[in-house]
């Protein structure tokens, strides 16, 4: 009684299939009939029973993006921006308010967690230095603009104190050095980390104006490789926002998850190199590269266009 309530315009074609479907069942009346009847059409009504019983577009986009956030421990931290290039690198085409809609129902869009505090002490003593890159992060090649800082997590048995380097062109860390204590000694060990690995002379290295990077010992390590320091002005955090956005993204998608206080060191560490080197420059979804690509594959890209070119 209440589908007559409404004329046949005012209920949803989808609607008007079922009840035919249903009647269609026990013979009531025909297939004719009853589509004439109710102002819809026997190709659409024929279209919605061969449907039945098959998953629609979205429960197919759900099981998508479900195996993307399964392909690793971490892919759950993924926004729907992330989502939208996964898909696409799996040949899905799907929009971004669809895909916000699917991942709402599911349960998988998460709120931002804690912000990371800043670690930056001037060093008023020390003359001013031009910052070189002024907020600009762009870079041509690999290796030509790198940006440093530091970060700490409470352990069980102490501070651990955090200090990656980055390469602006991909996103990629590619240095790290992590000890108990940020003397100047930390940040030393990962710039000669990156020696070893990289030839790095007309480079540009940014960081803060902490006394770490503003040291005789750490400029010295710079003057040998052939870099050039930038410095950020002082309490301008965006000056540095390539490496801040980087500490956000692994504090909330790896240390603030896991009771890290009730861990060692050497065990906080382990999981965090392991996030760095295994996750998050081989396998994570980077949205600053083309189609989302992983740093480590933006790199591998750009020799492999090069010995091309050659």
């Amino acid at each position: 009684s209440k589908f007559f309530c409404r004329a046949p315009e005012e209920v949803a074609a989808r609607e008007r299939y079922s009840y035919i479907y249903q009647k269609n069942k026990k013979h009531d009346w025909s297939v004719r009939c009853m589509c004439k009847l109710l102002e819809v059409s026997e190709t659409g009504y024929y279209r919605y029973v061969h449907r039945l019983g098959k998953p629609n577009k979205d429960t197919i986009l759900s099981a998508e993006i479900e195996k993307i956030l399964k392909q690793s421990e971490f892919n759950d931290n993924y926004g729907v921006k992330r989502i939208q290039l996964a898909l696409t690198q799996n040949g899905i085409k799907a929009g971004i308010r669809r895909i916000t809609r699917v991942m709402r129902q599911n349960g998988w869009i998460h709120k931002p967690h804690r912000k990371p505090k800043s670690l930056t002490k001037a060093t008023t003593e020390i003359q001013e230095k031009e910052n070189l890159l002024k907020q600009d992060f762009r870079a041509d090649k690999p290796l030509t603009k790198l940006l440093t800082d530091i970060t700490q997590i409470q352990c069980k048995d102490g501070k651990l104190y955090i200090s990656p380097i980055m390469d602006c062109y991909n996103g990629e860390i590619v240095a790290l050095s992590m000890n108990n204590n940020m003397k100047t000694e930390l940040c030393v060990t990962a710039f000669r980390n990156l020696m070893q690995q990289y030839r790095l002379f007309g480079c540009t290295l940014h960081s803060d104006r902490g006394s770490q990077y503003t040291s005789d010992a750490f400029r010295y390590e710079l003057s040998k490789a052939g870099v050039t320091q930038s410095l950020s002005g002082v309490n301008h955090c965006y000056d540095n926002a390539g490496m801040e956005s980087f500490f956000a993204t692994l504090k909330k998608e790896l240390l603030y998850r896991l009771p890290v206080y009730k861990m060692s060191m050497e065990e906080v560490k382990r999981i965090v190199f392991r996030y760095i080197f295994t996750y998050y420059n081989r396998a994570r979804i980077y949205t600053s590269n083309p189609e989302g690509l992983p740093p480590t594959a933006y790199r591998q890209l750009y020799y492999s266009n090069c010995s091309k070119a050659a």
